[in-house]
């Protein structure tokens, strides 16, 4: 199947046959991010890459919330009859792969990728394995008021941020990473950002059904070495991969390996 379906006002791109392929994009990042995979696998599996509430084609045609989009992406699910799927979700992605999960079980589900994502983000007193720069709630505050008063400045540091910091990084992939974040909404990406800070998917992931590949860079600007210790010692059935070449993309910064990965996984 090669075209474009929609659940709800869900914006999802269907390309490709196969064993279902779930490409679930980060904040500020849509599905078009996840185009290297489609290229590569869509020969081997069915892609399915939504573009998440407030962000890309979807838009504001959805209520800008992660448990919106869990829903809306489940429903895709069961209006095509999709079982058996693989779930790969980035950042932001990996939190509505959760919620979806949390919400409507693992029937459809065979399994998950996530990539760099902790599963919740904002540091407490008890709690240090959120966003690397020490982000609480009380500094989220001023956060959520930037991504819309300085949006202006936010694209270029969020696209150099998901590069790992201790190495370049290719010019074209940079300057393409800000064009496409600085295309969306500051307005609507400002909800889905406050969204994601209030999910906390720790016990949820104590108890995750299904096996677990845990996909993170080892240049992460983002998380550190205490997000893959945490998943080593609590998920029950987890992989954890790293990419030594990576930051908080890997599938963007080692594509190949990536794909090799994803595919080992879609044929296991």
């Amino acid at each position: 199947m090669d075209g474009n379906g929609n659940a709800g006002r869900l914006h999802v791109r269907d390309i490709g046959d196969g064993r279902p392929l779930v490409l679930v994009h980060g904040w500020s990042c849509p599905g078009r991010f996840f185009d290297g995979q489609v290229e590569a696998l869509s020969a081997h599996a069915r892609c399915i890459v939504p573009d998440l509430p407030g962000h890309g084609q979807t838009g504001a045609g959805l209520p800008l919330t992660l448990e919106a989009a869990a829903d809306a992406l489940h429903a895709f699910l069961e209006a095509e009859d999709i079982a058996n799927a693989i779930v790969c979700g980035w950042s932001m992605g990996a939190h509505a792969a959760y919620a979806m999960i949390e919400r409507h079980g693992t029937d459809r589900i065979a399994g998950v990728v996530t990539i760099d994502m902790s599963p919740k983000v904002l540091n407490d007193d008890e709690w240090r394995n959120g966003i690397l720069s020490g982000l609480t709630a009380e500094v989220n505050e001023t956060v959520l008021a930037a991504i819309v008063n300085h949006w202006n400045v936010m694209p270029a540091n969020v696209a150099r941020q998901l590069f790992a910091s201790d190495r370049p990084v290719e010019p074209d992939l940079l300057a393409l990473a800000e064009r496409e974040i600085a295309k969306e909404n500051p307005a609507l990406l400002q909800p889905m950002w406050a969204s994601m800070c209030r999910q906390d998917f720790r016990d949820f992931l104590a108890d995750l059904a299904v096996p677990l590949h845990f996909v993170c860079g080892a240049g992460s600007q983002l998380y550190g070495e205490g997000v893959r210790d945490w998943h080593r010692a609590t998920v029950p059935d987890v992989r954890v991969h790293v990419f030594e070449q990576s930051g908080h993309a890997p599938h963007l910064e080692e594509p190949h390996r990536f794909n090799s990965l994803i595919l080992e996984i879609l044929q296991a």
